[in-house]
C-alpha cells in the first residue's frame, strides 16, 4: 500500500512538470480578447530550436523516491535491501531526470521576419504551425507576448 502512494504521489510531482505551450494557436485566458498590434512581412529564415522550461529536480526526487522503494523492499534484506535501496534511488533518480527533461522541453521554431517597414525581428514559438521563407505572415504582439501567424 506505501509503495501505491509514493508512485501515485511521484506520478503526480512529474505532472506537475508540465509546460505550458508557447504556440501561435494557444491564449491564455488572461491574453483573450486583449488588443494586439498587427504587423505584416515575410519570413526570411526559419530555425528548428528546443524551447525548455528548466529542470525543477522534481523529477528526480519522484524517481529516487519510487526507485529507492522499489529495490528496497523487493531486494534482499538487512544490509542488502539498504544497499539495494541506495542503488534504486539512484537508478529512479536518473530515470525521473530524463523523465522530467523530456517533459519540459519540446520542438519549438525561431521565425526571422522582414517586416513590411524594412525591419527585421525574430519570434520563437512552439513548432505546431510550419513555416517557409518567403511566406507573407503576420507579426501579432502585445507587450512582451508576440506570435507569428499565417
Amino acid at each position: 500500500m506505501k509503495k501505491l502512494i509514493l508512485i501515485a504521489t511521484s506520478l503526480a510531482v512529474l505532472a506537475g512538470c508540465a509546460v505550458a505551450p508557447n504556440s501561435a494557436n494557444v491564449y491564455s485566458s488572461r491574453q483573450a480578447q486583449g488588443e494586439q498590434t498587427v504587423r505584416m512581412g515575410v519570413v526570411e529564415s526559419v530555425r528548428e530550436v528546443r524551447i525548455d522550461k528548466g529542470s525543477s529536480g522534481a523529477g528526480q526526487l519522484a524517481g529516487g523516491a519510487v526507485g529507492a522503494v522499489a529495490a528496497g523492499s523487493n531486494i534482499g534484506g538487512g544490509n542488502g535491501a539498504i544497499v539495494a535501496g541506495i542503488l534504486g534511488a539512484v537508478a529512479g533518480g536518473l530515470v525521473g531526470q530524463n523523465v522530467e527533461a523530456n517533459m519540459v522541453s519540446r520542438r519549438g521554431l525561431e521565425i526571422t521576419v522582414r517586416l513590411d517597414n524594412g525591419s527585421l525581428i525574430a519570434v520563437t514559438q512552439d513548432a505546431d504551425e510550419m513555416f517557409r521563407a518567403g511566406e507573407r505572415v503576420r507579426l501579432l504582439s502585445s507587450g512582451r507576448t508576440a506570435r507569428v501567424t499565417h
